[in-house]
C-alpha cells in the first residue's frame, strides 16, 4: 500500500462513502482536475486496489434477516483437502464470507439465513461439504456495528 498518496487515499475513502458519485464531484472533492481524477481512478482499479463498485443490499429487506457465523472443523489439513473444501464452499449462495482460521478451528464462515429453518437446510449443504469433521454454529442476535469502509483516514504513505 506504499505506492499510494494521500490524494489517492482521500480518492478511496470518497469512493467508499458513495461510489456512485460523479468523477466531477470526485475531483472536486479530492482538490484534482476531473482528467487527473479519472486518471488516479483508473489507474486504481487497473492495481487492483479498486476490486468492484457494488451496492449495499438491507438482507432484513430481501427475506435474509439472520446472520450465522459457522466454525468449520475438516477431517485433516492437508493442502489439497483444504483446496477442495475452498472451492466447494464458493458454490453455497449463502455464504457470505470464509476465512481460513489459525487456532481450534479451519473455517469460519458467515452466512445468511431467513431464520432457523432455513439454516437448517444451509447447515446440512455445508456438513455435505468435502472434508467436513464438525461445524458449530452461532447465531447472531442483533448486528452492534458492520462497516464496509476501510479507515484510511491519518494514514501516510
Amino acid at each position: 500500500m506504499s505506492d499510494i498518496d494521500k490524494i489517492d487515499r482521500a480518492i478511496l475513502d470518497a469512493l467508499q462513502q458513495d461510489g456512485r458519485q460523479s468523477n466531477v464531484d470526485l475531483a472536486r472533492k479530492v482538490g484534482l482536475s476531473e482528467s487527473a481524477c479519472l486518471r488516479r481512478v483508473r489507474n486504481l482499479d487497473e492495481k487492483g486496489i479498486i476490486t468492484h463498485y457494488t451496492a449495499n443490499v438491507s438482507a432484513a429487506a430481501v427475506g435474509l434477516p439472520g446472520s450465522v457465523f459457522v466454525r468449520v472443523s475438516l477431517v485433516d489439513q492437508q493442502e489439497e483437502k483444504l483446496r477442495k473444501f475452498e472451492q466447494s464452499v464458493r458454490s453455497v449462495p449463502e455464504v457470505m464470507e470464509c476465512y481460513l482460521m489459525s487456532g481450534d478451528v479451519d473455517y469460519m464462515i458467515r452466512v445468511v439465513v431467513g431464520g432457523a429453518p432455513d439454516y437448517e437446510r444451509v447447515h446440512n449443504t455445508l456438513t455435505r461439504l468435502p472434508g467436513v469433521a464438525r461445524i458449530h454454529s452461532s447465531f447472531a442476535l442483533r448486528t452492534v456495528l458492520k462497516r464496509t469502509r476501510l479507515p484510511l483516514g491519518g494514514r501516510s504513505s
